[in-house]
């Protein structure tokens, strides 16, 4: 039987299409942006705050305003260009304060109920709610809100904490929170809307990042400090693990809501999700990720004549690999960035030929050559295989594979899309075992001591359970 209730042969989420886009690779959950800047165009300025976070969720994206009396909601599936192609009545709206949300369906949640923000009115008002990150505990929360009477429509946490805030008996928003936070175990960052005001919130670990920055001397919240550049923001600090920040027309006020035993960032937010213009924990992500090559070459050095990356995310640690041992960087991959995400109704062969579709070898550059190729990790191994095969189709003598970060061996419960241990190639295979089955002339990981010495963070700070198997909570 599937979550919602029927029984049937498809698997909850799933439809007739496939994604094409880092098929291989673990998807961060979503993307959360608020602002409060009474008088202000708001729409478009989230608006375009989402496209900077675009990258974090590609499945729906939603925005929802408040003109100081009711909150207003457009949301749908598909990027933020394909649900907001034109500014419609929304653009009209002088605001007090405004939602965003950029969403990637994890664990197959790909349905339209699901979208974000999601808009409640109960008895102290309305109120959206977007998050980024999972609750480990929210199949217990809501089996016992469900025995007790509740009826959920989606399967996000999101109408999860709403239903605890309605039910919590508490006169505002703010004492509801604090009363029922305390009740959520996982890794998240939430905001809210009221019509009057903006709520931030961070976990008691920080796994997921959340940024203060301030616009036009009005505050604003993200996920990334990428968007804050985008508008014209400028970050003022992180929130920290376990704060709620209150932000009205009062200004702002910082409450500690939980303690905080530790902070667990999610490492792999450097290599992979995020921008590498945003910054996170005072580091930034592009420097971090040089870092990252440059350490993999000091490793596993490697005689080659050229070393190339796998677009997007990869580019940077690849440069930093080439400059390392002195080796010429070159563009041995094209991306094709117009063929859009999915395709409809495919057939067995449009999956076989998905990363060709993608990504394209550059022959003239690659022919002949002992290539390096860098990818910031290896999930399934599927991907990795089918480049192996692109560069010694295209010619390359010699394909050594380096990646910037260890085996993947665990998936991730905190908010991020991962394969069970059952589909990790790192879990079930040593690297010779990999290489073989991937057909790489050579391959190679980072260490964990490079990684953490590259990201700058150390080890008891940093959530590593997918490469370590061992999760702070």
């Amino acid at each position: 039987m599937c979550n919602s209730g029927c029984y049937c042969s498809r698997k909850e989420g799933e439809s007739n299409r496939v994604i094409l886009s880092n098929s291989d690779k673990m998807e961060e959950a979503c993307g959360v942006f608020g602002v409060y800047a009474p008088g202000e165009n708001l729409f478009r300025l989230t608006n375009f705050a989402l496209y900077a976070l675009q990258h974090r969720g590609q499945e729906s994206a939603g925005i929802a305003l408040s003109d100081g009396c009711d909150i207003h909601l457009k949301k749908g599936q598909g990027l933020v260009a394909e649900v907001f192609p034109h500014w419609e009545g929304f653009n009209d709206i002088t605001a007090v304060g405004a939602l965003g949300h950029v969403y990637y369906s994890a664990r197959g949640k790909a349905r339209p109920e699901n979208s974000q923000p999601l808009l409640v009115r109960y008895r102290q008002g309305n109120l959206a709610v977007a998050y980024n990150g999972n609750l480990t505990n929210a199949s217990e929360l809501r089996e016992k809100l469900e025995a007790e009477g509740s009826i959920f429509q989606t399967m996000t946490d999101s109408e999860l904490i709403a239903h605890l805030v309605a039910r919590s008996g508490r006169r505002d928003l703010e004492s509801a929170l604090q009363n029922v936070l305390p009740a959520l175990r996982g890794a998240y960052s939430f905001i809210f809307l009221t019509e009057d005001r903006l709520i931030g919130l961070r976990d008691p670990y920080a796994v997921r990042p959340l940024s203060l920055g301030r616009w036009r001397g009005h505050l604003v919240l993200s996920s990334e400090t990428c968007a804050f550049d985008t508008i014209g923001a400028e970050k003022i600090r992180d929130i920290q693990p376990g704060e709620m920040v209150v932000i009205g027309r009062d200004g702002l006020k910082s409450i500690q809501v939980m303690p905080s035993p530790r902070l667990a960032l999610c490492v792999f937010e450097f290599i992979y999700f995020a921008r590498p213009d945003s910054d996170i924990h005072d580091r930034n992500v592009y420097l971090v990720r040089k870092r990252l090559g440059r350490q993999l070459a000091r490793e596993h050095p490697v005689q080659a004549d050229l070393v190339t990356g796998v677009p997007d995310s990869s580019l940077t640690a690849a440069s930093g690999f080439a400059e390392e041992l002195g080796l010429p960087y070159e563009w041995g991959l094209i991306k094709n960035r117009y063929i859009g995400r999915t395709f409809l109704q495919p057939r067995q062969e449009t999956r076989d030929i998905g990363v060709q579709l993608k990504l394209n070898p550059v022959k003239q550059v690659v022919q002949g050559k002992k290539v390096v190729v860098v990818d910031d990790s290896i999930v399934r191994g599927t991907t990795s295989k089918r480049l192996v095969n692109m560069f010694v189709r295209a010619g390359a003598k010699e394909v050594h594979l380096r990646i910037a970060s260890p085996p993947i061996i665990g998936p991730c419960y905190y908010g991020i899309d991962t394969p069970d241990h059952s589909e990790l190639i790192g879990a079930r295979q040593n690297i010779e075992e990999i290489r073989r089955e991937i057909g790489a002339t050579t391959l190679q990981y980072l260490s964990h001591r490079g990684m953490f010495e590259s990201v700058g963070i150390p080890p008891d700070k940093l959530c590593t359970a997918c490469f370590s198997g061992k999760y702070p909570f």
